[in-house]
C-alpha cells in the first residue's frame, strides 16, 4: 500500500500537470499550424512535429493519471 501524498506533493504534482498540459498544447499548436498553413509544402516536418506532440501528450497523460490517483488516495 502506498503512503499518503502530502499537500506539498499534491501541489507539486498539480503544477507538473499544468506545465505538461501547456507544453502539449504548444505542440498541438505547432501541429495545427503545420496542417492549416504549411502543408503540403512542409510535409517533411510531419514526423518531427507529430512525434513531439505524441510524446508531450503522453507525458501529460501519465502525470495527470498520477495526480488523479493521488487525489483519490
Amino acid at each position: 500500500m502506498e503512503a499518503a501524498v502530502t499537500d506539498e506533493e499534491l501541489k507539486d504534482l498539480d503544477k507538473e500537470v499544468r506545465k505538461l498540459k501547456r507544453i502539449a498544447s504548444e505542440w498541438a499548436g505547432k501541429l495545427h499550424d503545420l496542417v492549416e498553413e504549411r502543408l503540403p509544402a512542409a510535409w517533411r516536418e510531419i514526423p518531427e512535429i507529430s512525434q513531439g506532440t505524441l510524446e508531450a501528450c503522453q507525458a501529460w497523460d501519465a502525470a495527470n493519471t498520477r495526480l488523479q490517483a493521488a487525489q483519490k488516495g
